[in-house]
Formats: C-alpha cells, structure tokens, sequence
C-alpha cells in the first residue's frame, strides 16, 4: 500500500458514494447509465470471487464487499425502486452493452497470466471495467447537460484510475520486477477513454458554467 493506491482506493470509494447520496437524498437516478452499472455489477462479481477464500487483510476485504454490495443495490434502485426508477432515461440508454462482455471474455480466455478459472475471470474483470464507461459517456452526448452529482461521479471515477496509473509507476521504480502487463494496459485504455470528459470537465470548473458534452 502506498498513498497513489490509497487515494485511488478513496476516490473510487467517493465515486460511489456520490452516486449513492443522488439516488438516496434526491431519490433520482437521471443522467445515469443503467447499462454502465451492471458492468460493473459483472466487473466487481467476477473480480472478487476469492473474497471467502483468499484473505489478505481486513480493509481489502471491507472494500470488497463495498464494492459488490453497492452496485447490486444501485442496479436494484434503478430497476426496482418505485420513485427512483421512474428518472431513469431508458430511451436515451440504448448501447449494446451485452456487446462489449463477449469480446472481453474471449480476450480474457486468450491473453490472461495463468488459464485457470480464478485468473481467466480476474482478467475478464480488468478488460470488461476498461470500457464500462462507454454506456454512461454515451449517454452524457446524448443529454448534454449533466447534473453536478453525475459529473462528480464520472469524474471521480476517472481520477480513481488515473491515480491507480501513478500508482503503477511509483511502485514500478520502488518494487523489483513489478511488471504487470494486462492491468497497466487495461487501466490505460481506461484512462485514455476519459480524456474528451475530463476536457470539457475542466473547462466547465475553469469557466464556472454547467458541464456540457458536445453530441
């Protein structure tokens, strides 16, 4: 653990509860991409499925369950939930996100470190986060203006990655043979997909005006 991975671990923990406090406090789920949250519903399942088998510490455990128990319940909030559902944009929400699991599977089962179950899916869950945002972006175009919560909320989870980047490098020069190939690609990638937002991110902060997406 160092303080790249910490602050990466705390902003993806914030992104969460960003999106959590919107659904809870304002009872809406508006410019949010049901079709992001369940990949990553499928990213954290498929990921953590050591969490009753391998232990290695208390706070990785904590995080695990956080992560898994969140985004069941947001899934559940925008399917299930009475008045939340009823904010949810289905008709802008169109991607074919069931596209992107297939193609990320068989990579998975192509190029991973070790072919074995555990390891085939780890992989499949690094490859699969590196464009579950791509609902949600598209969703963004196509409304335009974004709600401050849902732009904190991307935003956050495009800092948690980039942070886990700097982390990558840090430990790369302090930690001999540190060389991961498949999660310093697959965070790249994921990172790079972020950079039009954070653009206009920035630029909405700088000029204190609402933060708008070009369709």
């Amino acid at each position: 653990m160092n303080i790249f991975r910490l602050a990466g671990d705390m902003t993806h923990l914030a992104s969460v509860l960003v999106l959590l406090l919107k659904i809870h406090t304002i009872k809406s789920c508006a410019g949010i991409s049901l079709k992001t949250q369940e990949l990553y519903t499928i990213v954290f399942a498929t990921r953590y499925l050591d969490i009753f088998t391998d232990f290695i510490s208390v706070y990785n455990t904590a995080m695990k369950l956080i992560y898994l128990s969140s985004s069941f319940s947001i899934v559940w909030y925008m399917r299930r939930h009475k008045i939340v559902r009823r904010s949810y944009d289905k008709d802008q929400d169109t991607f074919r996100h069931w596209l992107l699991v297939v193609p990320c599977l068989i990579l998975a089962c192509l190029i991973n470190e070790k072919f074995s179950f555990k390891e085939v899916m780890w992989t499949f869950s690094l490859y699969l986060e590196a464009v579950a945002i791509l609902p949600q972006l598209v969703l963004l175009q196509r409304t335009r203006n974004i709600d401050n919560l849902t732009g904190q909320y991307v935003f956050l989870l495009g800092a948690y990655r980039a942070l886990y980047i700097v982390n990558w490098i840090y430990r790369y020069f302090t930690e001999p043979h540190f060389v991961h190939w498949i999660p310093w690609l697959a965070g790249l990638v994921q990172t790079l997909l972020y950079a039009d937002f954070f653009y206009y991110y920035f630029q909405s902060w700088k000029n204190n005006k609402r933060l708008q997406l070009p369709a």
